[in-house]
């Protein structure tokens, strides 16, 4: 396994966000997928620990908000990258002003939850990997194929990272190079590992989607086979910071954002799109304050069972 790369001593930014509340929790939370992402931590002391796969090689980043500004400090060959990605990561370019609430609703949120703004990692790959891996199973299935993966096949991060149990993603050789039996240890059908193993193969060609408009963008990643609109709205969420990349195609949220806009818990795509169309251009914020909120109707079925197709 490759030892972390960069110098052992960090190197330090300091920032400060634009005027207005602002929860770091809240921006960098949807790059945590599930507690045990070992590329992903949040410190008792309020830190947020993250680790990346840079186009300058492995890093690892530590943030804390302090007295209205952010304390960064980032170790290994991506150090310099990340930082000076930082206050694109932290939302910097995000327009908050933009959304104009018209529910009741989503002025409540505002009040008791303000500081969010949308992140945009500048990485395709980091974001597409797990949300393939949460294709048509449970969060769960997805967060423990990711968890063991990353494990198994990435490296430890650079830096203190390490000792927190943090690692760095693979490359996308070494995605490719992970045998059969790896992905089905670890849960992943073929058609998952498939579509992935077709993505790293032309790697480079899906990271250029992070510098595109939301349209060429999902345009870019749905040319791949397996890769459809869900997919890429809940990368290119990540990636861009797309304030418009609306997820269709799930089971849940149309169900979630009919109940809390027009109390229809049976609503489908057609009524999700139509309830939200006075929000052109920042669907996608309206989603995640309707998350927020807590707002999703009582269920009515058991959950959808968890597999295990390593004993299949």
């Amino acid at each position: 396994m490759p030892r972390p790369s960069g110098p052992v001593d960090g190197i330090r930014r300091r920032w400060t966000p634009p005027a207005g509340p602002y929860d770091l929790g809240l921006v960098l939370g949807p790059l945590r997928r599930g507690p045990g992402d070992p590329t992903f931590r949040a410190g008792s002391d309020g830190s947020v620990w993250r680790t990346a796969r840079t186009p300058a090689g492995p890093g690892t980043l530590r943030v804390v908000a302090r007295g209205g500004a952010v304390e960064a400090e980032a170790w290994g060959a991506g150090a310099e990258w990340m930082l000076e990605q930082l206050p694109e990561l932290l939302g910097e370019s995000d327009e908050p002003e933009a959304f104009t609430p018209r529910h009741r609703l989503f002025v409540t949120v505002l009040r008791h939850r303000p500081g969010l703004r949308l992140c945009r990692t500048g990485l395709v790959l980091e974001s597409l990997i797990p949300s393939v891996l949460e294709q048509k199973v449970t969060t769960v299935e997805a967060y423990r194929a990711w968890r063991l993966l990353v494990r198994k096949h990435g490296e430890p991060a650079p830096g203190p990272g390490a000792a927190e149990g943090l690692h760095v993603m693979p490359d996308a050789r070494t995605w490719a190079l992970i045998p059969s039996w790896e992905w089905h240890k670890a849960g992943v059908d073929a058609k998952r590992s498939s579509t992935i193993l077709r993505a790293v193969r032309v790697a480079r060609r899906l990271e250029e989607a992070a510098a595109m408009d939301l349209e060429r963008a999902a345009a870019r990643l749905e040319l791949i086979p397996g890769i459809g609109p869900w997919t890429a709205a809940e990368v290119l969420q990540r990636s861009n910071g797309a304030p418009d990349a609306v997820t269709v195609g799930d089971l849940h949220l149309p169900g979630i954002v009919g109940h809390a806009l027009a109390g229809d818990r049976d609503a489908d795509d057609a009524a999700m799109l139509e309830l939200l169309a006075p929000y052109a251009g920042q669907r996608h914020r309206a989603t995640r304050l309707i998350l927020l909120g807590g707002h999703a109707p009582p269920r009515r079925a058991p959950r959808m069972p968890v597999r295990n197709i390593a004993r299949l």
